[in-house]
This record gives structure tokens, sequence and C-alpha cells, in this order.
């Protein structure tokens, strides 16, 4: 790449000051300037943190003390510059740390190995896109139960240069075979747990095409520079720590029934122990050929035809005690696959501009439609049960005309202008009693031409359906003040549970986020199956802007609480004045237009939640809900990264150059 393209992605025009918000900061930020893009260095990480475990009284400490007690007097982490500075050598792999704050830019995953990844291009002089395809790159080998280049995902990119929000949909397909009965059988949904581990269930990834397409379009480097820190890390290999094996031995069952994968995650016909080394040899070399040969290896080349001829013929060990599904995907699907560009879904709320990921996924259209529900009351005044009342019933007013109305916009007439409308939001929001919970399957209203009150048809209400929970979110910023929010995903935890011979990926069973059969007899599902079509998402890659310059970015994984999750932290911080750690720490609770409210313990365990029994809410706990990474602009190029304290093991928040504080 010449200099003077990089020059034009990385640096033109001034970034203009920008006004107060809760925990945040004001300032002027110094404008974006010129910089030669340089090699992107590989950190010789060998291992993942160890998690982070936060009692309950830790909480209490966090409500009274804030964000610096998680960090020092809870936690007992590392100071991030140790972090930042580990990953990079030899050596002990990087502490976890929930928070950094500093300049020069920030990264912030669930992994300390993969932030480290990241926080190396940004410091070899590389952008935003740059360190979050590494960044990703990298969890594709240290959290590949959760993404992988076997999978797909949604980029979410603020480019400074322009002042504007961009998004790249890397969304699995269907194959062109495809039609509406994939996952029927006379009439009948075949067993779900049938289609969740089998080649039926793979679709045609997207995460390489995303990758490539991002660093095209936004980044500095190449995609083969950006696959050096991970293809090392593979080779190498990473510390298991607890919450990687549990999620091993989860899977261990359907792991032991494909030769490939036991061989890669079931060492010496073991569950991994906590402590030992992984590596994946297979991996390093995968994306070596990546490297030499560009994304066509896969969607042209030998590397595809593993992937399809593994799909169309799974290979199941001798005496499996499964009978597993073939697909029907070609080399034509790979050859037919795009990522595609489209424009972000946008709404206002308090003088901001919340941009998030447009059909196919539900994410930034339902965020939206929620938030837009919210914003004629002052969250900030209300107490706790008034606000989780609220909370719980845009949410599942918002849940029920996602199902009814989201889909692919490839081939559904998707209504993302009036989903994402205030009028909208108001015909709606007269649905909310503050003394009473709807129940639910609330029905969906009609976004196209919306009465004044809309209760929609009670014939059309319809449950939220099913979707796997364990995906991955990273977000990133650099110093010029471009951002980075991308959720990637094979689906569930372990995916389909088939890893492709020779290849050390696992794929994907995203094709079970449609819906096997209409959920509501007779009503229209956008969600059907349909050939080359795109199942619906609730990845939710959110990034926030005040007069056209980032305030904060944010995502998370958790099939449909993504939704709900990205929903509690943004009006946690900014209705209700929570500094972004402990908006991401608080317990949540999640409302999908179900019967029953999904809650975490703190709040089960709580007075508020016996407060909101009284108006009619019912509960079911959860061990944990979400495991967002955010990003927080503080004042010109001073950046705040936030991950989880707990949830998933903790996260990992890394800055360039650290301040504190």
């Amino acid at each position: 790449m010449s200099n003077e393209r990089a020059t034009h992605r990385q640096g033109r025009g001034k970034l203009l000051p920008w006004g107060h918000l809760p925990a945040g900061g004001r300032g002027t930020p110094v404008g974006r300037h010129p910089h030669k893009p340089q090699k992107s260095a590989s950190p010789r990480a060998s291992g993942r943190g160890s998690p982070s475990r936060r009692s309950r009284a830790a909480r209490r400490v966090i409500a009274v003390l804030g964000t610096g007690a998680v960090v020092a007097g809870v936690l007992g982490a590392a100071p991030a510059h140790t972090a930042g500075e580990r990953g990079a050598g030899s050596g002990p792999s990087p502490a976890k740390t929930p928070v950094a704050t500093g300049y020069g830019g920030a990264v912030s995953s669930v992994d300390a190995d993969a932030s480290a990844a990241g926080l190396q291009v940004l410091k070899r002089g590389g952008n935003a896109a740059d360190a979050a395809v590494a960044t990703a790159a990298a969890l594709g080998v240290t959290e590949p139960y959760s993404a992988g280049i076997g999978g797909g995902g949604y980029f979410v990119y603020y480019d400074a240069s322009d002042r504007q929000v961009h998004t790249i949909d890397g969304r699995e397909t269907a194959p062109l075979s495809a039609d509406k009965h994939l996952f029927t059988e006379d009439g009948k949904p075949i067993p779900f747990d049938e289609a969740v581990t089998s080649g039926l269930g793979v679709g045609t990834p997207g995460t390489p095409a995303t990758w490539e397409k991002a660093l095209r379009t936004y980044g500095t480097t190449s995609l083969a520079k950006a696959l050096r820190p991970a293809t090392k890390l593979a080779r190498r290999g990473f510390t298991v720590d607890e919450t990687f094996r549990e999620q091993t031995a989860q899977n261990e069952d359907r792991f032991r029934d494909f030769p490939a994968s036991a061989d890669l995650f079931l060492p010496g016909g073991k569950l991994p122990e906590v402590g030992s080394t992984l590596k994946n040899p297979d991996l390093a070399r995968t994306y070596r050929e990546l490297s030499r040969k560009g994304t066509k290896a896969l969607y042209r080349g030998e590397l595809g035809r593993d992937i399809v001829r593994t799909v169309r013929k799974p290979p199941v060990a001798e005496g499996a005690g499964r009978t597993v599904r073939p697909g029907d995907m070609t080399a034509k699907d790979l050859r037919a696959y795009r990522a595609l560009s489209q424009q972000p879904t946008r709404t206002a709320y308090r003088g901001l501009d919340v941009y998030g990921m447009a059909p196919s996924s539900s994410g930034g259209t339902t965020v939206a439609e929620a938030l837009n529900i919210l914003e004629r009351g002052d969250l900030g005044s209300l107490s706790e049960k008034q606000y989780l009342h609220r909370y719980l019933e845009a949410s599942r007013i918002a849940f029920a005309d996602r199902g009814r109305w989201v889909g692919d916009p490839e081939q559904e007439d998707v209504p993302t202008k009036g989903l994402t409308s205030q009028r909208f939001a108001d015909s709606r929001a007269c649905l909310i009693d503050d003394q009473k919970a709807l129940r639910s399957p609330v029905a969906p209203g009609d976004p196209r031409d919306p009465e004044e009150c809309e209760r929609g048809d009670a014939d059309q209400a319809a449950p939220t359906t099913y979707e796997g929970e364990n995906t991955t979110h990273l977000t990133v910023a650099d110093k010029w003040g471009n951002v980075a929010a991308y959720t990637l995903t094979i689906e569930q935890t372990g995916g389909s549970g088939i890893t492709v011979p020779g290849r050390g990926f696992l794929l994907n069973n995203e094709l079970t986020d449609f819906s096997f059969v209409p959920v509501s007899p007779g009503v229209h599902d956008p969600n059907l199956p349909g050939p080359g079509k795109r199942p619906r998402s609730s990845m939710s890659p959110t990034i926030v802007l005040r007069h056209g310059e980032p305030v904060l970015a944010l995502g998370s994984p958790g099939g449909s609480t993504i939704i709900t999750t990205v929903l509690q932290t943004l009006t946690n911080h900014l209705d209700r004045g929570m500094p972004l750690l402990d908006a991401i720490a608080a317990p949540r609770a999640s409302q999908r237009n179900a019967a029953q409210t999904t809650m975490e313990p703190e709040l089960m365990n709580s007075r508020v939640r016996k407060q909101l029994e009284a108006l009619g809410h019912s509960f079911e706990q959860t061990p944990e809900i979400g495991a967002a990474t955010a990003v927080q602009r503080l004042s010109g190029d001073r950046w705040r990264a936030a991950a989880e304290p707990e949830r998933r093991g903790g996260g990992s928040a890394m800055v360039v150059r650290p301040t504190g504080g």
C-alpha cells in the first residue's frame, strides 16, 4: 500500500470538541495526522490470563467505591501497562485487567493474548481496522469455540477521515440450493440437536471476507501482516485457563465423535489441563496460506475444497454414537459469497447518535427501537425498580417487532427506517404501564404506518426463537480517532463441533439461527431459510457519536441477549451515570418477549426482584448474561478501554500509553 493511501486513511482534517457525558470528560481532540504504516509486530504471547472471579461482596465495593476499586482493590489486577508490555515479548502471558486508560489507542476483548495482538499493531502504526483484524485472528486461536475463519460476523467502523460510520455484513449464508424446508422432514422440524451438530447447519463462512474487506477499505496493512501475531500464537500455543477447560468439557462428547476435533481439543484423549499449553499448528499453516494467497484460498482454492468436503461428508469417528447429517454446501456457494458494505442503523438518543448493524442483524433495529421507546422518560431519576421495569418492557416490545419484521433484506422486505423511527417507538410506548407488566408474547406493531397507539394483532404474536450464545466481541480505537466494533461468531459454544481436518478450525452452525418452520402458523416469518440467505442475528456492535465524533463503542456475545446487554449497558452509562466499567459489571436481566425474564443471581437474590414480581414480572435465573467490551473517548487522544471484570473469566482492556485514572 502506498504511503499516500495510508495517509488518506489515517489522517485528514481536525476532530471537533464535544460535550460532557456521564463519567466521560471534556476536551478538544487533537487533529489526525499522516503517519507512515509500519510492519505489524507479533506478540510472543504464550497464554491466556487466568479468570478473574468477583464475589457478591466485591460487587458491593464497586457500587460504593467505583471503578478504581474494581481494578486495584478487588481484582488485584496487574497495571494496564504491564499487560500490554508483557504481551509484546517472551515470558509470561499478559495479565488480564478489565479497564485501562491512556493515549495512543485502545483494545478491549475477552482474551489477553488477543488484546495484546491488537495493541502491538497500534504501537507499530496500524489503525483501528488493522488492529481489529489482528485481534479477531488471535481470538480464532484462543477463543476457537466462539470465533474463527469458519464463521461470520458484523464489523462497524467509524472513519475519522469522513466522520462517518460504515458497516460490513459478514454473516454466513445458506447454500444456494436451500429453501424454506431446509430443516424439515415430512413437514415437521428435525430435532434441534441434529441440526446443531451437522453439516446441514453450516453456513458459508464470512469472516475471512470480512477481514479482507475491512483491511482494503479502511486499513493500512495487508492481510498477511495482520495475521502474523495470530500465526505465531497458534504455533507457540496459549495457556489453558478454567474457562477454556469448562467450554471444552461442555463439548467433550461431541468432539470425541470427530477425530480432527478430538485430536486438537482433547490432547492425549483427555480434557486439557488448566495451565497447560495448547498449540494449533494446523491453524498456523492455514493462516500462512491465507497470508500468501489471500482469501481466494478459501473462496476459490484448496482450503475451500476442504471445507466443502467436510460439510458434505462430515468425518465421523468409527463407532460414534450419533448420526451426523450432511450439508449441501458447494464450491459455487463459496465463490458466490460476498461480504456486504451497507448503511448502519442510526437513532438519536439524549443528544447522541447511536449507530448499529442493519439487517441481516436485528441488533441495530432492536436496540434503536428500545432506546426510542425509553427516550421520552427520565431514566436517571427513577428508582431501580422503575428503571428495570421500563427497560424490560421496552425490550419486550422491541423483540416482538423484531420477530415479525427482521430478516435478510436481500430476500425480505424489512422496514428498517420504520423500526428505527421515533414515530413508531412513540406508538408502541403506550403499551407500557408503570404499575403492571405486559404478558408475553406481545403482538408486533406495524412500523410501515403505525397508529397513534400501535397494539398490533394478537394473532401474530410469537415468542423469540433460540440463538446460540457463545459469540465474541472486540472493540478498538486508534490515535487518529478511528473506532472499530466487531462481533464475530461460530454460533453456540463449539459451533458445529466439526473441525476441518488438517486446517485447525471449527465450522459454524449458524444456519440454526433460521426459523425451522414459521414461528406463528399462518403469519409470514422473515427468517425462514432460502437460497443464499443470511439468517437473522442479534449481534449488536454499536458506536455512539456526538456531533460526528466518537463517544464510545461497545458490543457483546450472548445470542439474543446481546441486544439487551448492549441496551442495558448504554442506559446504565448514559442515563444512570454509571462509569463505563460499572455499567458493564452491573448485574443484568434480559427480556426478549418471553414468558419469563432471565436474570443473573445478584438480581435474583435482591429485593428489586420481589418488587418487579409484584408488577407481574416472572423470572428465571441464569449464571451470566453477555460479556461486553467497550472503548470510550475521554478527550482528544485519551481513551478508556473496558471489559468484564468477571463474566466469561474476565476480559482484557489495554491502551498504548497508559496514564491511569
